[in-house]
Parts: structure tokens; C-alpha cells; sequence
């Protein structure tokens, strides 16, 4: 499998989906899964047990896991596909819309 394209941190755009156009900032990545947490992106509503961190239980609204193909990065305001680039002996995320060093 190829390296992600898309990091914890990151800004992107929802391509796909019932939340199409709508973005976010990715929390979490999964590797193995190929999938990618953003935040209010993909709410689901789960039914909690009481417990000792949740005394009350209950319903609780929260991100569910999305593909990571149905999301782009955004890179000043513009969603752009990502490439990859030697610079130096470091390899670096490139937009391939304008050619900039996405990190440095």
C-alpha cells in the first residue's frame, strides 16, 4: 500500500459522501484502514453505558471513521491532490495544483 497522503493536523475537504463539500481538521488517521477521523465530519450517534467516565450515559452524537479517498487537502483554501518530492535527502508533501511544499 501507498504512503497516506493526508496527516493528523491536516485541513481537508469532503469529496464524497453525505457530507460532501463540508470540511474539517483530521483528529486521528488510520494506516492500516485507510481512514481518516475529521472533526464534525460524519457524526453518528451511539447509545452509551453508564460507566465510571460517563455517569449518566446516554446518547452521544460523535466522528465516525471516513475513507480517506473521499477527502482532500486543502492548501491555501484550495482543495489539490498531493504528490510526493525529494528535497534535499527529505521527502516532502507536494500540491500538485500549484507545485508549493505542502510541510516543510
Amino acid at each position: 500500500m501507498s504512503a497516506l497522503k493526508i496527516k493528523t493536523g491536516d485541513t481537508v475537504k469532503v469529496i464524497a459522501g453525505k457530507d460532501k463539500d463540508k470540511e474539517g481538521k483530521v483528529l486521528k488517521v488510520d494506516v492500516k484502514n485507510h481512514k481518516v477521523l475529521v472533526e464534525g465530519i460524519n457524526m453518528v450517534v451511539k447509545h452509551a453505558k453508564p460507566s465510571a467516565a460517563n455517569q449518566q450515559g446516554g446518547i452521544v452524537n460523535k466522528e465516525a471513521f471516513i475513507d480517506a479517498s473521499n477527502v482532500m487537502l486543502l492548501h491555501n483554501g484550495k482543495a489539490t491532490r498531493v504528490g510526493f518530492k525529494m528535497d534535499g535527502d527529505k521527502k516532502v508533501r507536494v500540491a500538485k495544483a500549484t507545485g508549493e511544499v505542502i510541510d516543510k
